[in-house]
């Protein structure tokens, strides 16, 4: 199975799944790059999945309705009425002898879900919840929703590799070495990230065993988390106390 990752828009990737001559694509949000490569590798869209309802992760699907000869995945929202099968956490889908775990991790927005594909290694489909270094804004959720749903994909194994639908590395690293300064693997990880975008390489996938050691987000319970966390406004050292004070300093970080 080989795996692709789409440029779209400025910083957008729409991931491709490829087993034999069906492809798989996972948010759209332009059909363009997709049509692009079905026509050039002769392949059959025979699935598409959904991570939550905004444009630049669905604004392809209308484009596509044409080429699809499968179903479209997504969250159980009426503000995807009409263009999605509604699935929810705890679901099993399949798709070419593949088993995907569907996730709830509701933060970004309320009916956000990831994927979870038993591939080898695993493929973790998380839209805009985890990013390389970081995690979502809160524009529906609570500190507090973000924090349990991201434990819930820590959960996954640690090699699963982790398909975020953003280029944001660059700029969530600059602010987990202002949250975490002392961190070697953090401090190695952004010159390797800062030598792949130097030659337009995407730095994605990472993997959940690398976000375990970089990612602030993860990291809440660790002494130079919570410090930073207590520094800037956080209610206690508990956890979701230190995520919720991280996350509103990265809202205004520069």
């Amino acid at each position: 199975m080989e795996l692709l990752a789409l440029p779209a828009f400025n910083d957008n990737y729409i991931w491709m799944l490829i087993q034999g001559t069906q492809a798989l694509v996972v948010d759209p949000g332009d059909e363009t790059p997709v049509i692009d490569v079905l026509k050039a590798r002769g392949l059959s869209l025979t699935g598409i999945l959904v991570t939550h309802h905004h444009d630049d992760h669905v604004g392809g699907l209308q484009g596509l309705s044409g080429c699809l000869q499968g179903p479209v995945w997504g969250p159980d929202d009426t503000r995807l009425s009409g263009q999605v099968i509604p699935v929810r956490g705890g679901d099993q889908l399949h798709w070419c002898g593949q088993s995907i775990a569907v996730v709830d991790v509701p933060g970004h927005t309320l009916s956000h879900l990831a994927f979870a594909v038993t591939a080898q290694p695993p493929l973790l489909f998380c839209g805009d919840t985890l990013f390389s270094g970081g995690c979502g804004r809160l524009f529906e959720g609570t500190p507090a929703q973000m924090h349990a749903s991201l434990q819930r994909l820590l959960a996954l194994p640690p090699q699963t590799r982790v398909c975020c639908a953003h280029e944001y590395t660059l700029s969530n690293l600059r602010f987990a070495q202002a949250a975490d300064p002392t961190n070697p693997v953090l401090q190695q990880y952004h010159r390797d990230v800062e030598g792949l975008r130097a030659q337009n390489q995407p730095s994605l996938p990472s993997t959940l065993a690398l976000e375990r050691q970089i990612n602030p987000f993860l990291r809440c319970d660790e002494p130079a988390l919570v410090a930073s966390g207590l520094a800037h406004g956080a209610a206690s050292a508990r956890p979701e106390d230190v995520f919720a004070a991280l996350r509103a300093w990265k809202n205004d970080f520069r």
